[in-house]
C-alpha cells in the first residue's frame, strides 16, 4: 500500500513539479482566459504538462485548479462547472503519474478579495467557497490540499480550516514572499513574516508549512525562509520558488534562470530543512529534473 504524503516525508525529500500558467500559455492558452477550463475542454493538453513534469521527476504534482474556487470562477462564467473543472483536475494529475506511485496536491489559489475587517469579503462566505472547493478535490481522491500564494493569516487561516473540514487527508499552507527593498528579509505583501505564518499554520492545524512565488523568491530565499520556518515549528517545509529573480522585457516580468543554476541552492534548501522542493514561476521541466538531481544525490546519503 502506497505511503500517506506526511509518511514518505519521514523517509525521503520529495520533489514538486514547477509552474503551470506559463506552460498553459505555451499550449495555447490565450493571456486572461481561464486555464482552469482546460481540464475539460483540452484535457490532453493539461495532461502532456504534467506528464512532463513526471518524467522530469516529480514525485508531486499540483492540480490545474488554482483558480478553481466559486468566487474565481464566476469571472469568467465556468462557475456552474465547478465540481468537474475541480474533479477532472485531480483526475488528469492522477493519470499523468502513469500508475506509478506519486501524489496529487489539490490546489486552492487565493480568492482574489480581501477579508473582513480589512476588505468586503466576509469570511464565512470565503470559508464556504474554500471548502467546496477542497470537498470536490477530496472527493476525487487527492493526497493533500496545497494552499498556494496565501499573503494574508485571516485568509490562510480560513483556507486551512476549510480544507480540514473538508476532509482534507493533508493540508498544506503556502505563502507568497516578497524581498526586502535592502534584501535582508522577506515578508509577504499582507506583512506576515515567516515566522508569524509557522504559528499560524499550527494554530490551525496545518500539515506542512510551504513557500511559492513572491517578488524576489528564488532557490536561495527559498532555503533562508525554509530555515525560518524550521526554526518556528515542528511541521514538514515545502518549497516552490520562482526561476530566479524577474526582468522587465516589454513590461513583463521574465524569468531567465537555467536549471542548473537554480539547482546550485537546492542543498542550501535541503539543509536548511525544506523536505519537498518545487518550483514556481518561469519553471519548466527542465527545472524539475534538475532538483530532482540533487535531491536523489541527497536521499543517497
Amino acid at each position: 500500500m502506497k505511503k500517506t504524503l506526511l509518511e514518505a516525508l519521514k523517509q525521503r525529500r520529495l520533489v514538486c513539479d514547477g509552474a503551470m500558467g506559463t506552460q498553459l500559455m505555451l499550449a495555447g492558452l490565450a493571456n486572461g482566459d481561464c486555464g482552469e477550463a482546460w481540464n475539460l475542454s483540452h484535457p490532453e493538453r493539461v495532461l502532456k504538462i504534467q506528464r512532463n513534469y513526471v518524467e522530469s521527476g516529480a514525485d508531486c504534482i499540483i492540480t490545474n485548479t488554482f483558480g478553481g474556487s466559486r468566487l474565481m470562477l464566476k469571472r469568467h462564467g465556468h462557475v456552474d462547472h465547478l465540481l468537474q473543472i475541480n474533479q477532472a483536475g485531480a483526475r488528469i494529475a492522477r493519470e499523468a503519474f502513469g500508475g506509478r506511485e506519486g501524489y496529487v496536491l489539490g490546489d486552492l489559489g487565493p480568492l482574489g478579495a480581501i477579508l473582513e475587517p480589512y476588505g468586503d469579503l466576509p469570511q464565512d462566505e470565503a470559508r464556504a467557497a474554500y471548502e467546496e472547493q477542497a470537498r470536490a478535490l477530496v472527493e476525487a481522491g487527492v493526497d493533500a490540499i496545497i494552499i498556494e500564494t496565501q499573503t494574508s493569516v485571516e485568509e490562510a487561516g480560513v483556507a486551512i480550516q476549510a480544507a480540514k473540514a473538508a476532509g482534507a487527508p493533508c493540508v498544506i499552507a503556502s505563502l507568497a514572499y516578497d524581498l526586502s527593498q535592502d534584501k535582508t528579509f522577506y515578508v509577504t505583501m499582507m506583512g506576515v513574516t515567516p515566522e508569524r505564518a509557522a504559528e499560524m499554520a499550527g494554530e490551525h492545524g496545518a500539515d506542512i508549512i510551504a513557500l511559492n512565488c513572491g517578488t524576489g523568491m528564488d532557490m536561495n530565499g527559498a532555503a533562508m525562509v525554509a530555515a525560518q520556518y524550521h526554526a518556528a515549528c515542528g511541521l514538514p517545509v515545502m518549497v516552490q520558488p520562482n526561476a530566479g529573480l524577474p526582468v522587465l522585457e516589454n513590461m513583463k516580468a521574465v524569468y531567465k534562470q537555467l536549471p542548473a543554476d537554480m539547482a546550485v541552492h537546492v542543498p542550501d534548501a535541503l539543509a536548511a530543512g525544506a523536505n519537498i522542493i518545487g518550483s514556481c514561476c518561469g519553471s519548466t521541466p527542465d527545472h524539475t529534473r534538475a532538483i530532482r538531481g540533487v535531491v536523489d544525490k541527497f536521499n543517497r546519503t
